[in-house]
């Protein structure tokens, strides 16, 4: 990562000191900006916000204490790296705890001062990368496809507790959607213009779970080189995304309850309580309460978390959502493999939508991406041999039971667009095809636009 233009704040009231210190950071290729007092700082008109802040402790006046203090105070973020004589140590001790970055005692090292300088830049710069992506994240409610009824009702469970800032648990099997789901809970509420952070709790060692989760300071174990921030922080007034939460550990339960209900934690090698507003939503494939009686997992911690549980049904209890998924995952795909592809065999269709999807959705997007990558001309290329050999299907292939779905799919798409095919918010738009391809498959299935007016659910089906 290139800190070719970082900003660095020198306070010091020594001028040669901070003048050398300037000059040191601006032969790095940084910027560098001086102050002689911790009130000219305060007083200075400050545009950007710096990647970093070198503060002497011993200031006259104010201390370098003082200054991070007003600076917790008034929110402003800024890695601080504490410049010290050998008599503050107590002082600067004080300010690691408080969240100082990191300290040299002088007379110091030039590269060790440029080294410390970027880390905070580093630091900074991933955290402000990190925020910047879960906020500009495309993902929105309408990347949930799906018309089924047992979709719909989770739909109406997230408009209902979206708004609020309760704790939502999610449960559903592995591949069925439960980040999509998060990411809409958060997308519709009040935190949407804030972060949300992710953690999959299963794919992180316990032993490191802890540090991910509340941060740590410099020093707190082996290898914690510099003070990070932990996810909690990270999603400051935004919401924290939990998944797996079944695979936390009995030991960290206790500190992540604290979290959860009390909204405060200390960082690792911390005696400072931090203070946060989060919004929780957490998810698992586990049965938590089997794990409850098995001891495994807190009955107290499950309460906490199970104010507003959500079950999001497996691929299999949605099968009239498959020929929608696989035309939406189509169009997705091959838009971004620049491949042209308007159509899809029915027999084709046929196996996806009655085939067993032990993955879910997941496995189905998978399954379709390789067929895309597969597929040379304009129709898709599906494996159906392979598919077979990996998963037999439960039931044998209806055709009749196929065009069916595709028919009511249609239909409903229509009724939603008012009878509009093309355009914006139109029925091809919804399920994802072409106008042509959408208007071929109405011929083909004898629909018109007439039927809409009939409501979809009282469309009988197709001969």
């Amino acid at each position: 990562m290139s800190d070719t233009g970082a900003l660095v704040y020198v306070v010091d009231d020594d001028p040669s000191a901070r003048e050398g210190v300037a000059a040191l950071i601006r032969s790095a290729g940084l910027m560098a900006k001086i102050f002689g007092s911790a009130e000219e700082f305060l007083a200075a008109p400050r545009p950007k916000i710096p990647s970093c802040l070198v503060l002497d402790v011993g200031l006259p006046g104010a201390s370098g204490l003082d200054l991070q203090r007003e600076l917790a105070k008034s929110d402003v973020q800024i890695p601080i790296i504490f410049l010290t004589g050998h008599g503050d140590i107590p002082m600067t001790v004080h300010a690691l705890k408080a969240g100082a970055a990191n300290f040299l005692t002088k007379p110091f090292d030039d590269e060790e001062l440029l080294n410390a300088i970027r880390q905070c830049i580093t630091s900074d710069e991933e955290e402000r990368l990190y925020l910047e992506s879960e906020i500009r994240s495309d993902h929105n409610f309408d990347d949930i496809v799906g018309k089924s009824d047992a979709l719909q009702k989770v739909l109406e469970q997230i408009a209902i507790v979206a708004p609020t800032a309760s704790t939502v648990l999610l449960h559903g099997e592995t591949g069925t959607g439960k980040e999509l789901i998060a990411r809409a809970i958060h997308n519709l509420s009040s935190r949407r213009d804030r972060a949300f952070v992710r953690i999959n709790c299963a794919a992180i060692p316990s032993g490191l779970l802890e540090s991910e989760l509340f941060g740590h300071e410099k020093g707190a174990f082996t290898g914690a080189l510099m003070q990070k921030k932990g996810r909690f922080e990270l999603a400051d007034h935004g919401s924290l995304f939990l998944d797996e939460i079944g695979d936390i550990s009995l030991e960290l339960q206790p500190k992540l309850l604290r979290a959860v209900q009390e909204q405060e934690f200390e960082r690792l090698g911390s005696a400072k309580t931090i203070h946060v507003d989060v919004r929780i939503i957490a998810a698992t494939h586990r049965d938590l309460s089997a794990m409850i009686r098995e001891g495994k997992f807190r009955e107290d911690l499950f309460y906490r978390l199970n104010v507003f549980p959500i079950e999001i049904p497996p691929l299999r209890e949605r099968r009239g959502d498959i020929p929608l998924l696989v035309n939406y995952f189509v169009s997705k795909l091959s838009r971004e493999m620049g491949k042209k592809i308007k159509s899809i065999p029915e027999q084709a269709m046929g196996v996806l939508a009655n085939a067993s999807w032990p993955g879910n959705v997941r496995e189905l997007e998978n399954f379709i991406e390789r067929a895309v990558i597969l597929t040379q001309g304009s129709e898709l290329n599906v494996p159906i041999a392979d598919l077979k050999n990996r998963m037999p299907a439960p039931r044998t292939v209806s055709l009749s039971t196929f065009h069916d779905a595709e028919r009511q799919a249609i239909l409903e798409a229509l009724k939603a667009a008012s009878g509009r095919v093309a355009g914006e918010g139109g029925a091809a738009e919804r399920l994802g095809l072409k106008r042509t391809t959408l208007q071929n498959k109405m011929r083909r299935l004898n629909i018109s636009r007439a039927d809409t007016s009939q409501g979809a659910d009282k469309i009988t089906p197709s001969p």
